[in-house]
């Protein structure tokens, strides 16, 4: 069983393509050929062949293997225990980085996942999802979230991150807290919580990335945000103070003249347009 799905407009970042199951025939086999999207497959049952990159692997119940865009590759089932399988074409920008922290590439196809039965559920899950009419698209991209992350999560091979790139993670981070967070009353101690850090240790990170202190930057995108909302009559001073993470209006229109020169009143009356 296949079923084909158009291109998913409202989820780019991570789309399904396809998904289905098949209980192969003795020695059926595809290929070799190229895919345009990523191609991942699940043996529920069976065994048989897969070649990719000049290798040749023999698997079997628990393991699966991924085919990525433009790679050419072959795929057979044993001819006395043909493979039973399952599959997701997915792709999208976000396909390649969740495939690599599940420790999935085109040098390293081959997936090891014998803990449970999480993913034939997710594919059984896909298949009964033709009953919802105005939702199925994001059920599936769920779906598919939640398989990958699966994936990711009990990945023997996920590769470790450098030095370097592990603090541009904290720091994007932090800057992910701050922008969806800044209207609460939040304090750097608090950020550093969220992203499992010390305090002293985040903030020395986030000024050799940025040039800026986290403080700074927590004050400055509140600001920032202000200024934005200047632009809207309905908001008082006050209003835009309390949705920027200040209850306090007079400390807000301190730290406003501090950062901009002006006062927010002064602010707004030269930002009008006429």
């Amino acid at each position: 069983m296949i079923e084909y799905l158009a291109r998913n407009k409202q989820h780019s970042e991570l789309y399904l393509t396809q998904f289905g199951t098949e209980e192969c025939a003795p020695g059926h086999s595809y290929g070799p050929a190229v895919r345009n999207h990523y191609l991942l497959h699940y043996i529920l049952d069976g065994e048989g062949i897969f070649e990719a990159g000049g290798h040749q692997y023999r698997l079997g119940k628990g393991q699966g293997f991924l085919i990525c865009p433009d790679a050419v590759t072959y795929y057979q089932a044993d001819k006395v225990n043909p493979w039973v399988y399952g599959w997701v074409g997915f792709n999208g920008p976000l396909a390649e980085m969740l495939l690599k922290q599940a420790g999935l590439s085109m040098a390293s196809p081959i997936l090891h996942y014998k803990r449970d039965d999480q993913i034939s559920g997710y594919l059984q899950l896909m298949m009964e999802s033709k009953e919802y009419q105005k939702a199925r698209e994001t059920r599936l991209t769920g779906l598919l979230h939640l398989m990958l992350s699966d994936l990711v999560e009990h990945s023997p091979a996920a590769p470790s991150l450098h030095k370097e790139s592990r603090a541009e993670i904290y720091v994007e981070q932090a800057r992910d807290f701050i922008e969806l967070n800044f209207a609460q009353k939040i304090t750097i101690e608090d950020l550093a919580r969220f992203i499992g850090l010390n305090r002293s240790y985040l903030c020395s990170l986030f000024k050799q990335q940025m040039n800026i202190s986290l403080q700074d930057y927590l004050v400055r995108f509140r600001i920032g945000k202000a200024c934005e909302m200047m632009g809207n009559a309905e908001l008082s001073i006050g209003d835009i103070s309390r949705s920027v993470g200040y209850n306090d209006p007079l400390l807000f229109s301190k730290i406003f003249k501090k950062i901009k020169g002006i006062s927010p009143k002064q602010y707004r009356t030269e930002t009008e347009h006429p």
